[in-house]
């Protein structure tokens, strides 16, 4: 049975899907999860997150109402929910975007440049989500997750580690992704991942936007890597990308297998949590593909 999926008009579009919203999230985001030290104002500051924790919930329930109809289809045994989850590779929202053969083959520098800021602005750190979601996991999720992360951290060697990979690209292409250039769609996107990774009410979400992540990611990848290439930037400076294409692809193998399986096998209503967690991660990033074109394209 085909999937369908609903798109909401401009008209009912969430409160909380603007650039003003967003961008406070994002920069709430970035100051709780810095690492600090006490300070006399903490009471202040508690309240404050208290208040911006109930926007981020009311935000999240908001993403989940849009994608709950979908989510509610998906099959609840194990069999039946890897091979719906698997099918959103191909049929899920944001797939077969056509601003990635635009990137491969047509995209210039600068339009390359303004592509990549973004990205980069809105990438919540895929190591960190994943330590954050692991945390009282039953085992054999759990382990997946710490091997994906030890993965994702170059096996304890700092040359070999994901993030700083991305940001010797950053500095190769010379950008600047900060809360102040990015556009709301990518904001939100990290803004849902951190929400989903964060709160432990949402830890099953956060399994099923991760495993979704390195699902569909692979081919995306490799389709930067090619307008990379095409625009004469090295082997290691591809590197991140490159990586991703081929990783990624064992990385969703080994997460169905050993973490959503698992998973909802102990308990099918799992299932419906890592749809909707799902549903959400690929329709924030088939907003922001709609944005860049809007903005590439014109």
């Amino acid at each position: 049975m085909a999937t369908r999926f609903i798109d909401r008009s401009d008209a009912e579009r969430s409160q909380f899907l603007t650039d003003s919203f967003q961008r406070g999230l994002a920069h709430w985001n970035r100051e709780r999860l810095q690492p600090g030290f006490p300070r006399d104002a903490w009471q202040r500051e508690l309240e404050r997150d208290l208040r911006m924790q109930r926007l981020e919930g009311a935000f999240l329930e908001d993403l989940r109402a849009d994608v709950s109809e979908e989510a509610a289809a998906a099959p609840t045994d194990p069999d039946g929910f890897i091979d719906w989850f698997e099918g959103l590779k191909e049929t899920g929202p944001g797939q077969g975007d056509p601003l990635f053969p635009w990137l491969a083959e047509e995209a210039d520098i600068d339009q390359f440049r303004w592509f990549f800021e973004q990205e980069a602005a809105g990438e919540a750190g895929f190591d960190d989500l994943v330590a954050m979601t692991q945390v009282k996991l039953p085992v054999r999720p759990k382990l997946e997750l710490a091997r994906n992360y030890w993965d994702e951290m170059g096996h304890g060697v700092e040359k070999g580690m994901h993030g700083p990979m991305l940001d010797a690209l950053v500095e190769t292409l010379r950008v600047d992704p900060v809360i102040e250039n990015t556009v709301w769609e990518s904001l939100a996107l990290a803004n849902a991942m951190t929400a989903m990774a964060v709160n432990r009410r949402y830890a099953w979400h956060s399994v099923g936007a991760l495993g979704v992540i390195e699902l569909t990611a692979p081919g995306r990848a490799a389709l930067v890597t090619e307008g990379l290439r095409r625009l004469g930037f090295s082997g290691k400076e591809r590197r991140y990308f490159a990586l991703h294409a081929v990783l990624d692809v064992k990385h969703s193998e080994d997460w169905n297998r050993e973490a959503i399986r698992p998973a909802v096998e102990e308990d099918p209503a799992r299932a419906t949590a890592m749809a909707e967690g799902a549903l959400i991660r690929l329709k924030c990033g088939e907003r922001c593909f709609e944005a860049y074109r809007a903005q590439l394209w014109g």
